[in-house]
């Protein structure tokens, strides 16, 4: 299964989230869910840098089984704004893919 964390800071924004484990919906390859997950968070993460020139502070397993990002703290308002809102837009996304293949992926906020 793949588990979302997603960690908030007090008003609910993003101050980091992490994407660990393999669906295994099917074989390495033809996993629609871990295609889906990857795109999306991969995608997010390239629209924060292209977008909004933020560099968020990522760590990654080798196996590609892990994805850790951390929103770096002091942004100017506007361009936390702007990272923030592609990160929400990141976790509709995945909201989306967990209402349909809820055995396959969950999200936890903390």
């Amino acid at each position: 299964m793949i588990t979302v964390t997603v960690r908030q800071k007090n008003d609910k924004d993003f101050a980091s989230f992490t994407v660990e484990g393999h669906a295994n919906f099917a074989e390495k390859g033809s996993d629609i869910v871990c295609a889906g997950v990857s795109a999306v968070t991969f995608g997010a993460v390239n629209a924060v840098e292209a977008l909004t020139g933020t560099l968020l502070n990522i760590t990654q397993g080798g196996d590609g089984g892990y994805l850790h990002c951390e929103v770096p703290k002091s942004l100017p308002k506007q361009t936390e704004e702007k990272v923030q809102l592609l990160l929400k837009g990141m976790l509709v996304a995945l909201q989306t893919i967990e209402r349909n293949y809820s055995d396959y992926i969950q999200i936890t906020f903390k």
